[in-house]
């Protein structure tokens, strides 16, 4: 059995005692082991980016740009290879693990402009022979801290924006599908970063807690649920650290009256299935604006829903495949089973779903629900899988009221042909981030992913130029060159000014 080893000043490293099995959830059984890491291995990974972070800030910007764009061709080379591992320990079909990588690479390709992203201001003329002028510097040593479900995007997104601006990074990523991490960090180095500027430390609650702690590591990326966020966030915080936490969503679908249904509904089931709904920008809740609207769209889904196919990840027809692990198998099941005890219409039960030949796999079968309401829990807390929840609104108003007064305020959608409307939707509902006849607005890579209140801890987003804002800080030089002659003799003891 394969045993998944830590990255650490571009060696494997087998620290730490402790073991836990990597699943193939497609057939419920161990297909490899993972090492966990403790303190002393972040220690380890911390003496390694600290050899190696000053002569790397030090290479010019474009060097640095090099380096990342060899990163990015030889990922795309590897591009089928890792979207097969990172399929067999996520359980997401290739073509959406491959849809993972090429999210992560959307973003390595914006930092490959590290040499203008990174430029500062100038004022010549401030004053009377002063000029100020900015720059933007890397922090030293940072760290990020990545979710299951997307093991390459969310690791992208973090350590490309932090590498290419001149820090060194540890990568903590979630052990239940370690294995593509370390082949982005062995990547990286055959690109010609130095050994130590990319490591990777598996491991659980002790590797986060010795990361959030550690003096030397400045700034920290997080994504994962909510409550875990708020911890890493408050506890980061408190030690001086640059946080950027973000946890998890319950994004709400509008449908309007003048909706295109057909579009709105093949919409919404890629939204809400695709994945398994493993995503936090998955569309679990659909809002319909009136009872005809619902009768109407009820229909069409539960049409469109007989025609979805789960299957193992390397079926090409299968629209999603298995969740995770056993465990949120079970977590999944118990929501559905909540929603109906608080008296939900359960329209299309997924439960008890098996697939020949992979009895023993983590297979769920898509769940509807209708006639939910907003003082349900199960509407409350995030599901994270596939169960899509319909709840009725009988106006616009009503409908944006929904989403902005729901605990997560990561990602919103309105399916209208009415630009009025849309338009008054984008500026009033209180989400983060909003689509509009967009099912997963996920921003391009030259923007910033960042969702509001339980969503998203910590004042910049995630990639764009806040990406790039998280990784530096600006120092600005005020300048004075005196003239030739002889020293001025006045003194002055009021605060300086410009005028």
């Amino acid at each position: 059995m394969r045993t998944i080893l830590h990255h650490i000043g571009g060696q494997a490293v087998d620290g730490g005692a402790r073991r836990q099995p990597v699943f193939d959830p497609n057939l419920g059984r161990p297909q490899a082991e993972v090492v966990l890491g403790d303190a002393d291995t972040v220690e380890r990974a911390v003496a390694a980016a600290r050899q190696a972070q000053p002569a790397w800030a030090a290479m010019n910007p474009q060097r640095r740009a090099r380096v990342m764009f060899e990163f990015k061709r030889l990922i795309e080379a590897e591009m089928d290879t890792l979207a097969e591992r990172l399929a067999s320990e996520h359980g997401k079909v290739v073509s959406d693990a491959r849809g993972d990588i090429q999210r992560g690479l959307d973003v390595l390709e914006f930092v490959c402009g590290a040499p203008h992203l990174l430029k500062g201001e100038h004022t010549v003329g401030a004053g009377p022979g002063i000029d100020v002028y900015s720059m933007r510097q890397p922090l030293g040593i940072c760290a990020g801290i990545t979710p299951f479900n997307f093991p390459a995007m969310i690791p992208l997104w973090m350590l490309a924006p932090a590498i290419a601006v001149g820090n060194a990074f540890i990568l903590k990523p979630s052990e239940r599908d370690p294995s593509v991490p370390v082949r982005l960090a062995e990547l990286l180095l055959e690109a010609g970063a130095p050994a130590g500027v990319l490591n990777v430390v598996q491991g659980d609650k002790l590797v986060v807690d010795a990361l959030v702690d550690h003096p030397e590591i400045k700034a920290i990326s997080f994504v994962g649920s909510s409550d875990i966020a708020q911890y890493v966030y408050g506890r980061g915080a408190a030690a001086g650290k640059r946080m950027q936490c973000m946890g998890g969503a319950k994004n709400h679908g509008v449908v309007m009256p003048d909706a295109d249904l057909d579009q709105a509904v093949n919409d919404i089931l890629g939204a809400a299935y695709g994945s398994a709904g493993e995503r936090c920008m998955a569309l679990p809740v659909v809002v319909p604006v009136g009872e005809a609207t619902a009768a109407a769209l009820r229909a069409r889904l539960v049409d469109a829903i007989a025609g979805l196919r789960v299957g193992v990840s390397t079926d090409p027809e299968a629209h999603y495949g298995p969740v995770v692990s056993a465990a949120h198998k079970a977590r999944v099941e118990g929501y559905i089973q909540l929603g109906v005890d608080e008296g939900a219409e359960l329209v299309i039960d997924g439960r008890g779903f098996q697939l020949q030949g992979h009895e023993e796999g983590y297979f769920l079968g898509p769940t509807l629900f209708d006639r939910v309401t907003s003082d349900m829990r199960s509407y409350q807390e995030e599901i994270f899988g596939p169960v899509l929840q319909v709840v009725r609104a009988q106006s616009l108003e009503e409908a944006v009221g929904l989403a902005s007064r729901h605990p997560y305020g990561n990602g919103v959608a309105i399916f209208t042909r009415d630009g009025e409307a849309a338009r008054s939707f984008a500026t009033d509902v209180e989400v983060g981030m909003v689509g509009i006849n967009v099912p997963i607005p996920v921003p391009v890579s030259y923007h910033s992913f960042g969702g509001w209140k339980r969503s998203g801890f910590g004042d910049l987003n995630q990639y764009g130029m806040d990406g790039v804002r998280f990784y530096t800080r600006t120092k600005t030089v005020t300048q004075r060159w005196p003239r030739s002659g002889p020293a001025a003799t006045d003194q002055s003891f009021v605060i300086p000014t410009m005028a």
